[in-house]
């Protein structure tokens, strides 16, 4: 008579243990972390170190945003990474080879991040071509094309050209104000990473075009049947994405001040760890702005703490790794488990 009782009690104490750890599982790994490595190396706990820490991560967690961004509509973009170094490769040419100011490429790099974007819509979009494919790719692609455009060398002020002539231009102070400068105390990297999140975050929970990029993402058909236009919501989510990948990349050239060719290169995997974590955060179970802006942070901690311990580069790997591993349990273990749970105690009160 009374085990039924029990069962019941033991089965809501456990959907609220895994509901609690879905939930609040990254959060608390994250201040965890900043405790400790605030406890065991007094330098991490300072003002500066907070905003060096956000400066570092801003690019990545630009990246990010774009791919999270390609995720809303149900697919990924695996040439975030090659884009950003496309970026810096054109930043630095426009300025340093064209003799342009810093406005100039700006402007340059955000169409070419727009054309990008575009490309991968219309590989994914019109020639349906599945997206791992295609922006694996459009990735190949826009790297043989940054090398053919730089003749595969990176670019610098007073560098030698091909044609035994001296550069002419450089990069210009304006532009270096992208990752050099400060409004107050906050540096400019971290205003517009905040920004970037900010945008994205009201576009997609407050708005209508972000409930229409949701529903394409959960169910295309469903969505066209409601009368959303899905193949115009997709493609403009990948050129979304292409512009926040050459954001991403104009602060890495600010950041190096040169055209190096192999900048972008380690961005891709970060930028998809930080997107996959977004989605487990808070138990949302979706892609989402803030969750993947804390999934950045919790990476910018993990990077710094260990490099401030002294532990060897490729320890942060390994901490990118077990993260990303958590991530994907919360995502499809965790929350399958609670789903499960919630649905055999609806069928027993029921």
């Amino acid at each position: 008579m009374t085990s039924a009782p029990a069962a019941t009690r033991t089965s809501s104490a456990g959907e609220k243990t895994a509901a609690f750890v879905v939930k609040w599982g990254f959060v608390a790994v994250t201040v965890a972390l900043i405790v400790f490595f605030a406890i065991t190396e007094p330098s991490f706990r300072t003002v500066d170190n907070v905003f060096g820490m956000l400066k570092f991560i801003a690019p990545t967690a630009i990246a990010g945003l774009g791919v999270m961004l390609a995720m809303t509509v149900g697919g990924i973009d695996l040439s975030v990474g090659a884009s950003a170094g496309f970026a810096v490769s054109i930043a630095a040419w426009t300025m340093v080879v064209a003799n342009q100011q810093g406005g100039v490429a700006i402007t340059v790099v955000l169409i070419c991040g727009l054309l990008i974007g575009a490309l991968n819509a219309f590989l994914i979009v019109v020639a349906r071509i599945p997206d791992l494919l295609a922006t694996l790719t459009t990735m190949f692609v826009i790297v043989g094309l940054k090398l053919i455009i730089v003749n595969g060398q990176s670019i610098s002020s007073q560098m030698t050209l091909s044609n035994g002539e001296t550069a002419p231009g450089k990069f210009t102070s304006d532009f270096l104000w992208l990752d050099h400068g400060d409004v107050g105390p906050v540096p400019v990297p971290v205003i517009i990473f905040f920004l970037i999140t900010l945008a994205l975050w009201f576009l997609l929970e407050r708005t209508r075009w972000g409930r229409a990029l949701f529903a394409v993402g959960t169910n295309s058909e469903a969505a066209r049947l409601a009368g959303i236009r899905v193949q115009w919501y997709r493609t403009a989510a990948y050129m979304g994405c292409g512009l926040l990948a050459s954001i991403a990349g104009l602060l890495l050239a600010a950041r190096i001040g040169q055209g190096d060719v192999t900048a972008g290169n380690s961005l891709l995997l970060d930028a998809v760890a930080v997107a996959l974590v977004g989605v487990s955060v808070l138990g949302i179970g979706r892609p989402n702005a803030w969750g993947t802006a804390l999934g950045a942070v919790l990476i910018a901690v993990m990077v710094t703490g260990f490099t401030m311990l002294g532990l060897p580069y490729y320890f942060q790997d390994f901490g990118k790794g077990i993260v990303l591993l958590i991530a994907l349990l919360f995502s499809f273990t965790f929350s399958r488990r609670r789903t499960v749970v919630t649905a055999g105690s609806t069928t027993s009160s029921s």
